[in-house]
């Protein structure tokens, strides 16, 4: 994790351009009945309109230059790779959602806007940069099929694997290319995830038997045996020195990516013991209190672990379609997720600015960085999704 982006103060966003003022009256939830039938006051969420709100308040506010989007909401335009790498993900959402062809020329604008503003190059010595955009292109190649988004998914992994060692804890793939003694979990099952995707599309059995070979590396390395929570990274000081598993750093994108990775591998090769896995992982984040706080996930902050969310819940949502999963467990995950979310709209949610905040259960009242922002994106857009999929009411 890198060092979190300063907060300034609030400065007012006015949301202009490309369509109509956001508004509060676009997503109040409908009410289903009236209370004075005896029924009681129920409301259909509405998700979608929900999303499409968040994402033309995201685009309008933080769209900088080159097509890339900029650090927050008050005037800070520093240009940071690895969020903008899941603002293509989340212009990916919209556009599998909707199928509004608006969203192929932002998308395509950012991942040449990505390269101009990292110097002419894809290249990062962050590994998980170059792991979360490469994820992002091969899902912004599969809904465009836009080659250039496949070539720059398969240049960066080639670039990702150097980064692997056998002989530094037994392998795993460095944090940063210069870092060959500190290898997180952010680097390897998000790597893990990345090959499987690349495995979807061209069959390669290299890059299933990479994928493997990274989860059981940090499923031996990271991962609690007992209750599947995922530590974050293990480093030691040089050749000579004891390696030392940072076992008090817990967050949510860490189980997210851990889970996404086993049920990545669990629909590719039907062994159970991925999807075992991710169910133990599963459960435990849902109840731990070192992930949530009285249902919700917990609050980690702006900055890098304002994006920390909303990496959960693209990963949990994928762990809840898959066919197979129990119904008590998916019962119990929809459940969960569906309190995120509404408790987020309800109160979480800065109206009419369409600002989100770090603590689902507070509007903002400062600052929103572009991390914290599309974390609240993704949470309605995965409830529009398994909504469409009539898995949430």
């Amino acid at each position: 994790m890198k060092s979190l982006f300063s907060i300034q103060k609030y400065a007012a966003v006015f949301v202009l351009g490309l369509g109509a003022l956001v508004t509060s009256c676009d997503d109040d939830p409908i009410p289903l009945n009236d209370p004075s039938t005896g029924g009681g006051q129920e409301f259909e969420y509405t998700w979608a309109k929900t999303a499409d709100s968040l994402q033309a308040a995201t685009y309008n506010t933080f769209l900088g230059s080159n097509g890339t989007f900029v650090q927050n909401n008050a005037g800070n335009s520093t240009f940071h790779y690895w969020p903008n790498a899941h603002v293509l993900d989340v212009l990916t959402d919209g556009y599998l959602r909707t199928g509004d062809e608006n969203y192929v020329p932002k998308m395509k604008a950012l991942l040449d806007g990505i390269k101009i503003k990292n110097g002419g190059t894809y290249n990062n010595v962050f590994n998980d940069d170059m792991i979360w955009l490469g994820n992002a292109c091969v899902r912004a190649y599969n809904a465009t099929n836009d080659e250039d988004y496949k070539d720059v998914a398969l240049e960066l992994w080639g670039i990702i694997k150097q980064s692997w060692s056998d002989d530094v804890f037994d392998g795993g793939i460095t944090w940063k290319q210069d870092t060959p003694y500190q290898k997180n979990a952010v680097s390897n099952a998000p790597a893990a995830i990345l090959a499987m995707r690349l495995y979807e599309i061209d069959q390669n059995p290299d890059d299933l038997i990479w994928a493997q070979k990274i989860y059981d590396w940090q499923k031996n390395t990271l991962v609690n045996p007992s209750n599947g929570i995922v530590w974050d990274n293990i480093s030691s000081d040089g050749a000579q020195g004891t390696p030392v598993v940072n076992s008090d750093w817990v967050f949510t994108y860490n189980m997210g990516t851990y889970i996404g990775a086993g049920v990545w591998l669990y629909n590719a090769t039907g062994d159970q013991s991925y999807l075992t896995e991710a169910v133990k992982s599963a459960n435990t984040l849902i109840t731990s209190p070192q992930l949530t706080s009285e249902g919700i996930l917990r609050d980690e902050g702006q900055g890098d672990g304002g994006l920390f969310k909303g990496i959960l819940v693209r990963y949990f949502t994928e762990l809840i379609e898959v066919s197979s999963l129990n119904s008590t467990n998916r019962s119990s995950y929809v459940n969960f997720l569906r309190f995120n979310a509404t408790t987020f709209y309800n109160d979480g949610l800065l109206r009419p600015s369409m600002m989100c905040g770090p603590n689902w259960k507070n509007t903002p009242t400062g600052t929103t960085d572009l991390t914290t922002q599309l974390s609240g994106v993704m949470l309605i857009e995965a409830a529009a999704k398994l909504h469409e999929e009539q898995l949430l009411d």
